[in-house]
C-alpha cells in the first residue's frame, strides 16, 4: 500500500531531526572588451570538440531491429499475507575474516502468538551504515516478512552497532558483503535465495552485493543509488560537494555513537564503549577527517583515482547479473548515475528504471505513487521479489523498461529505453548582449557577429536555487522553499539567455551538454550551466544544471555520448594528466555535462540557459584551485569562431 501523507511527513520529520543533529555535530554584471587570443581550440562553428580532445565522433551504434516491449503498467500486484505476525531475533554479531564483528537483526514470519515460523525462507537483505537500532532508516518491511520472507539488516563495519572503522563502500566493505552473503546462505531460516533491498546507502550496497557474482543473489531493488562516486556526487565537475557530503559524513558518524542493544543481546555489557572508541578513532585517523581534510587541501583524490572507482557500482556493473529494479529522481543527488546503472545492466540482465519528480528523501519512498497507472513502490517490490526469489508469475519481467516523470507534462510516461529511442539532439546557440548579461537570447542559428558577456567569478552563487535544495538532499528546500522553485535569484549573477516563446511544445529527454566558449582573467574558473523554463509570470522554473572546472574540462570522446553526431554527455577523465592549463585572457571551451532530465516546455513558454561561475553548495573548488580563480572575471563568447551553445536531446511530443 502507498505510504500515507502523514507517514511520509513523519519520515521526513525524522530525517530533518537527524540532520539537525548533524548540523550541531558539524559545529565541533556584464560587459564587452577586446577579443582574446584563442589557443589550442578548433574554431569551426560546428565543431563539437573540446579544446584538447580531438574531433567529436558520432559514436551511436548502428540501429538494430527492435522487438515489441510492453509499455503499460498493469494493475498493482497484490497477494494475501501468509503469516499474521513478525518477530525479531536477538541482535546477532557476525564475525568477519579479521575478527571484526558486524551487527545483524533477523526478522522472521511469526504466528498469532509472535512465535517464529520455522524456515527456510527466501531472504531479503539490507546492508546499512545508518544504525539499524533506530528502526527508521532501512527497517525490515513487515509486508514482505508476512508474505514468507526472512529479512536481515546488517550494520556494516564501523557503523551503527558494528565494530571497526567506517569504510564507505571500500574493498574492505565489499569483502565483508561477500562474507555476509555466505553467512546468510547457510542459516536455518534461509533457503539460499537472496534479494537485496534498500534506498540510498542500502541501494548502493545492494548493487555491490550483486557485483560479488554470488548466484545466491537473485534480485536487487535499488532505490536512489549512486553509480559513480566521483562524478555523481563527491567531485562533480572536479568540485567538492559542499552540501550533501559533509552532512552525510557527519550523519553516519553521529548515528554510529548512538547506543544499541547489541552488547546486552550478546552478554557483553562493555560492547558499546568498545565500538564507540573504535568508531571515533576511525573517524579521526582513517576515514572521515582525513578524507574531508584531503578534499579541502586538494590531495591526490581530487582526481578520479582508484579510491573513488572502487566505490562506484558502475565500475563493476558487468558483474551484476541479478534482475535489478532501479528507482531514481529528477532532482536526486544521484540524478546522473541512476539511468547509467540501468544502461549498464539492460543488455545482460533484466533491468527496469523508474524516475520520479523527486529529491533524495521523497525518492527513497516513491512519494506520490501510485500515479498515472504507476503503482506504489511496495507492490512493485513485492512483485519483483516474488518473481525472482519465489518463482511466481507476477509479471515483473514485463514491467515497462523505463518509466519517467516529465516536468511540465506533470505525469509519468513509459518508454522502451533511456534516453527515449525517438530522441534527436538539437543545438541551441547562445547570443549574448554586451553590457546586459540578463538579456541574451537563444536560437537555432549560429552567431554571425561577435558578442561577449563578462561576469565576476564569485564562489558563492547558487545558495538560493533548486540546486541548493537538491544537493542538501532537500534540507535547504525545506528551510527556504521559495528558493527551490526558481532560478531567478541565481540568474542575477549569471549570463542569461532566453528564447522567444515556443511556437509548439518541446519535450526534453536525456543528458545535455553546454559547450561554452569563455576566457578568464584568473588562472582558472568554474563554468556552470542551468536549464530552466520561463512562464508568463517571469519565474524561471528549474529543470537541471551542470558544473565544470575549466582546467578539468578535457573529455574522452570514446567514452562520451553522442546523439546524431552531437555531444550530449561528455566523459571527463578528471585525471592529473588530463588537466589543462588555463591562461588568462586566452579562450577555452568548457564542455559542461548537464545532468539528465525529462521535461515538457509548452508552447508559449520560453527555454532559458544561464551560464555562471559557481553553484554552491553543489560544487566548491579545493582550496588551492579556489585561490587560482578568486578575483577573476569570466567572459563568455558568442562569435562565429567561438559559438557557445547547448546540445539538447528532444523527443517528438507524439511519443509521450
Amino acid at each position: 500500500m502507498p505510504a500515507s501523507s502523514s507517514a511520509r511527513l513523519n519520515g521526513r520529520t525524522l530525517i530533518v531531526i537527524l540532520l539537525g543533529l548533524v548540523l550541531q555535530l558539524t559545529a565541533c554584471g556584464g560587459g564587452s572588451g577586446s577579443a582574446p587570443t584563442v589557443a589550442n581550440a578548433p574554431n569551426s562553428p560546428n565543431a563539437n570538440t573540446g579544446g584538447d580532445s580531438g574531433d567529436d565522433t558520432d559514436n551511436d551504434a548502428g540501429e538494430e531491429e527492435s522487438t515489441p516491449v510492453n509499455l503499460a503498467w498493469s494493475e498493482p500486484y497484490q497477494r494475501d499475507e501468509e503469516y499474521p505476525n513478525t518477530v525479531n531475533l536477538p541482535q546477532k554479531l557476525i564475525t568477519m575474516r579479521d575478527g571484526i564483528r558486524l551487527a545483524a537483526t533477523v526478522t522472521l514470519p511469526a504466528d498469532e502468538n509472535g512465535n517464529a515460523i520455522d524456515g527456510p525462507f527466501p531472504v531479503i537483505a539490507t546492508f546499512t551504515g545508518y544504525n539499524q537500532a533506530l528502526g527508521a532508516i532501512g527497517a525490515a518491511d513487515p509486508a514482505l516478512v508476512k508474505r514468507g520472507y526472512a529479512y536481515i539488516i546488517v550494520d556494516l563495519r564501523g557503523t551503527g552497532a558494528a565494530e571497526g572503522s567506517w569504510q564507505a563502500f571500500s574493498q574492505i566493505d565489499q569483502d565483508d558483503i561477500g562474507e555476509l552473503l555466505e553467512y546468510i546462505k547457510v542459516q536455518p531460516w534461509s533457503n539460499g535465495s537472496i534479494g537485496m533491498n534498500g534506498a540510498s546507502y542500502m541501494g548502493i550496497t545492494g548493487l555491490l552485493a550483486g557485483a560479488q557474482e554470488d548466484p545466491a543473489v537473485k534480485a536487487i531493488f535499488a532505490i536512489v543509488p549512486m553509480g559513480d562516486a566521483y562524478r555523481d556526487i563527491v567531485f562533480t565537475g572536479g568540485q567538492i560537494n559542499a552540501g550533501f557530503i559533509p552532512l552525510w559524513v557527519t550523519l553516519v558518524t553521529g548515528l554510529g555513537i548512538i547506543p544499541t542493544p547489541a552488547g546486552l543481546d550478546n552478554g557483553e555489557p562493555g560492547y558499546y564503549l568498545t565500538t564507540l572508541l573504535q568508531h571515533l578513532q576511525g573517524a579521526l585517523t582513517e576515514f572521515q577527517v582525513p578524507v574531508v581534510a584531503g578534499a579541502l587541501i586538494g590531495d591526490e583524490n581530487k582526481y578520479d583515482t582508484e579510491f573513488w572507482r572502487i566505490r562506484s557500482p558502475l565500475e563493476q556493473i558487468d558483474k551484476i547479473t541479478a534482475p535489478t529494479f532501479v528507482v531514481g529522481g529528477l532532482n536526486d543527488i544521484f540524478q546522473r548515475g541512476e539511468p547509467l546503472i540501468y544502461e549498464g545492466l539492460k543488455d545482460h540482465t533484466t533491468a527496469k528504471l523508474l524516475i520520479g519528480p523527486w529529491e533524495h528523501l521523497d525518492g527513497s519512498s516513491g512519494a506520490g505513487l501510485p500515479a498515472d497507472g504507476v503503482p506504489a513502490l511496495g507492490p512493485i517490490r513485492l512483485a519483483w521479489f516474488d518473481q525472482y526469489l519465489k518463482g511466481m508469475d507476477t509479471g515483473a519481467g514485463d514491467f515497462p523498461p523505463v518509466t519517467q516523470y516529465y516536468t511540465g507534462e506533470e505525469r509519468f510516461v513509459t518508454a522502451a529505453d533511456w534516453p527515449h529511442p525517438d530522441a534527436q539532439a538539437e543545438t541551441f546557440y547562445l547570443h549574448g548582449q554586451p553590457g546586459a548579461p540578463l538579456f541574451g537570447s537563444i536560437s537555432h542559428s549560429a552567431p554571425t557577429t561577435s558578442k561577449q558577456t563578462s561576469l565576476l567569478q564569485t564562489p558563492v552563487n547558487g545558495l538560493c536555487s533548486a540546486s541548493a535544495s537538491q544537493w542538501t538532499a532537500g534540507v535547504l528546500g525545506l528551510i527556504l522553499p521559495p528558493c527551490s522553485a526558481q532560478d531567478n535569484v541565481a540568474n542575477l549573477l549569471e549570463a542569461v539567455y532566453t528564447s522567444e516563446p515556443l511556437e509548439e511544445d518541446m519535450a526534453i529527454n536525456g543528458p545535455i551538454t553546454g559547450q561554452i566558449w569563455a576566457s578568464t582573467t584568473a588562472l582558472d574558473t568554474n563554468v556552470t550551466v542551468r536549464v530552466s523554463v520561463v512562464g508568463d509570470n517571469g519565474i524561471a522554473r528549474p529543470l537541471t544544471h551542470g558544473i565544470q572546472m575549466a582546467s578539468m574540462s578535457a573529455f574522452d570522446a570514446s567514452r562520451s555520448r553522442f546523439m546524431n553526431g552531437k555531444l550530449i554527455q561528455p566523459w571527463h577523465p578528471f585525471s592529473a594528466e588530463s588537466k589543462r592549463t588555463i591562461t588568462p585572457l586566452t579562450a577555452f571551451r568548457a564542455d559542461v555535462e548537464v545532468f539528465p532530465t525529462s521535461a515538457l516546455i509548452k508552447a508559449g513558454e520560453k527555454l532559458r540557459i544561464s551560464v555562471g561561475t559557481s553553484d554552491l553548495p553543489h560544487g566548491l573548488s579545493p582550496i588551492p584551485d579556489l585561490l587560482t580563480s578568486l578575483l577573476g572575471a569570466m567572459t563568455i563568447y558568442s562569435a562565429p569562431a567561438m559559438p557557445s551553445r547547448v546540445n539538447i536531446p528532444l523527443v517528438p511530443t507524439s511519443a509521450l
